[in-house]
């Protein structure tokens, strides 16, 4: 589906988070992303509007690209949802558990083929949650059962404030460009992520 939003509205929408943020009417710990945002325009041109999604703890920007209101995801962020943003019109489930959306997604998609329906699974995760084993499990399911679903690996090649490449190597990038069932990409972000409840500044 393409929404029209341009990587300039997306980082905009971001910036007033932010500004939100420092005036204190967010109360809860929110997650900014930017440098991915052509990505995500062009990888949602594939994602049709009766296509499951589901997102991780920062996923302001996808739900924004899979045709939710900028306003009504900006209200759930001010009731300090930002880091579970769930849209049941736009058939989107966030989980804020590291890898807590594949296998909900992997049930979505076992239910889609049981049924014959002809939509789609989307499960985006980063590269940290690529390494755990909930996530690994329901990749191989996903092969072997030739299930209707995509993982979408972002890579930012840190975890927290932990570089992920020092602990995993290049294990990631080899793993998901074999796999039939990963789309791979790179980006670096434009936010720091600052602790746990830490103040994500510009």
């Amino acid at each position: 589906m393409d929404t029209g939003l341009t990587k300039e509205q997306l980082h905009q929408f971001e910036l007033e988070i932010v500004e939100l943020f420092k005036n204190n009417q967010i109360s809860s710990p929110i997650h900014l992303r930017s440098g991915n945002e052509e990505k995500l325009i062009d990888l949602f041109k594939s994602i049709s509007q009766e296509d499951y999604c589901l997102f991780t703890w920062a996923s302001h920007l996808e739900c924004l690209l899979k045709g939710v209101p900028s306003e009504e995801v900006k209200a759930a962020i001010l009731r300090n949802k930002s880091i579970a943003l769930c849209f049941k019109d736009q058939k989107i489930i966030s989980s804020a558990i590291v890898g807590g959306n594949a296998p909900i997604a992997v049930g979505l998609a076992m239910s889609i083929k049981l049924k014959k329906e002809t939509n789609h699974v989307w499960c985006f995760i980063g590269d940290m949650a690529f390494y755990t084993g909930i996530v690994q499990e329901a990749i191989r399911y996903s092969e072997v059962h030739d299930l209707p679903i995509t993982f979408v690996v972002a890579d930012n090649k840190i975890s927290i404030l932990t570089p992920t490449r020092e602990f995993w190597g290049n294990y990631i990038v080899d793993a998901a460009k074999k796999s039939s069932k990963c789309i791979y990409y790179e980006y670096k972000n434009g936010f720091p992520h600052v602790g746990i409840g830490g103040k994500a500044m510009l």
